[in-house]
């Protein structure tokens, strides 16, 4: 009798699954290549995937740059792997590598095959397929990979298994087109993240594409939820909208003991340095109004006369007002074991730095610590010193996850780069 490996087994479930998701019906105007791998064929002829170099000028200066970079006392930073473009990440959870989405076309696997301090090899993930805006990734719990792209979702069966060819099993849980109406898709605010939920629903924060919306959009918005944040199961059906009044959230993360679901927002460009404030926020059930826009951070919202309004009922306010215009982006609680007790089980959230500012903030990274009740209790600065003293960018964090060993992960789209935080005790 023959047994197989738990890794065996798992690969033929997600087989299995990929030949069931390819049984959805497809419009005809899927990419050719989409068409063969649903149905598990080969769609490239070279199986040769080049690989980022890891090593030389850029390598070394972003590590020079990484000198500036000021951490409480125990804790380290350094280059973890040269990623271009790098953006949202989502940590594998059988292997020693992550999956890296982008605002441009390629997701990339990044892999540590000797499990030391720096990835061995970054390359593109399913190369034969033609991605668009593939910012958000994340993982299922028995290990399928979700891409978030801005119209479309897909789904990938054992991705840390199978992603060594350019060829991968791949079936799409909203094909494209489907996510936001065609006519709404816009080059603004179309990143979108993802997370598995608590229900084992997928969740998508949907941005909508102006500074701030017209009146004559907010009925279509709340329809879609567009401006909101969405959920579904895996295959696509029972989508509900589950939260409204979010202008454009480009980070989200479930509290692991709480179940509570919490997200940043952006604010409103052209309203001076100083307001509005950015937020972190915390859906504690369905259904629930965050106030745009009414309302964001403590400030009315000028444009299409909105402030002349009455503020609607039942506002969720923020648990967190950051700084205006520093792009709160991407965030994560603290689920490792390896940093102090103060930071397990908080959240560490990422700032972009934004371009509608006359002097620049952000690009640092964030730590909130959470009261007993769950809320939002201190904020305060974790990582800084990629914006210099000059008003120059060295750098733009814009996601953080905890890796397998507690270390922090910290991307960065402008250097192109993954950094990683380690403590060692002073």
């Amino acid at each position: 009798m023959r047994i197989d490996s738990p890794r065996q087994t798992s690969a033929a479930h997600a087989v299995a699954l990929a030949a069931a998701l390819a049984c959805f019906a497809v419009p005809a105007s899927a990419q050719p290549n989409m068409e063969k791998l649903k149905g598990m064929k080969v769609a490239s002829t070279d199986l040769n995937i080049p690989l980022v170099p890891q090593t030389g000028a850029n390598a070394d200066a972003i590590k020079a740059n990484l000198k500036r970079i000021k951490l409480p006392p125990g804790f380290q930073i350094s280059l973890y792997a040269v990623v271009p473009d790098a953006r949202h990440m989502a940590v594998a959870p059988s292997t020693n590598m992550l999956f890296v989405g982008t605002r441009k076309t390629t997701v990339w696997a990044v892999t540590n095959r000797n499990s030391g301090d720096a990835a061995t090899e970054v390359k593109s993930f399913a190369p034969s397929l033609k991605f668009s805006n593939p910012n958000g990734v994340c993982w299922t719990k028995d290990g399928v990979l979700i891409v978030a792209e801005h119209n479309r979702v897909l789904s990938f069966p054992a991705a840390e298994f199978f992603y060594e060819g350019p060829d991968v099993a791949v079936g799409e849980i909203l094909p494209q087109g489907k996510l936001i109406p065609p006519e709404e898709e816009s080059f603004n605010h179309g990143a979108r993240t993802c997370r598995i939920g608590p229900d084992g629903m997928l969740y998508i924060t949907m941005g909508q594409p102006f500074n701030v919306p017209p009146r004559d959009k907010l009925d279509l918005y709340k329809q879609w939820g567009i401006g909101g944040i969405v959920r579904m199961n895996l295959d696509g059906s029972k989508r509900e909208v589950y939260a409204t009044g979010v202008r454009n959230s480009v980070g989200m993360d479930f509290n692991p003991k709480d179940g509570t679901l919490w997200f940043t927002d952006n604010q409103t460009d052209g309203m001076g340095d100083d307001i509005p404030a950015g937020e972190i926020n915390r859906a504690t059930k369905a259904g629930q109004f965050f106030g745009y826009p009414w309302k964001q951070g403590k400030t009315r919202i000028t444009e299409f006369g909105y402030d002349k309004d009455p503020l609607p009922a039942n506002i969720v306010d923020p648990q967190v007002y950051t700084i205006a215009h520093a792009a709160d982006l991407g965030m994560v609680f603290y689920t490792g074991k390896s940093f102090p007790a103060k930071y397990q089980g908080g959240i560490f959230s990422a700032q972009h730095g934004s371009w509608n500012r006359t002097k620049p903030v952000g690009a640092q990274v964030l730590f909130t610590s959470l009261k007993p009740d769950g809320t939002a209790d201190k904020t305060e600065v974790f990582a800084e010193g990629w914006l210099d003293d000059t008003g120059l960018y060295r750098g733009r964090p814009v996601d953080v996850a905890v890796a397998k060993d507690g270390s922090l992960l910290i991307s960065d789209d402008f250097a192109g780069a993954i950094y990683r935080v380690t403590y060692t005790a002073p």
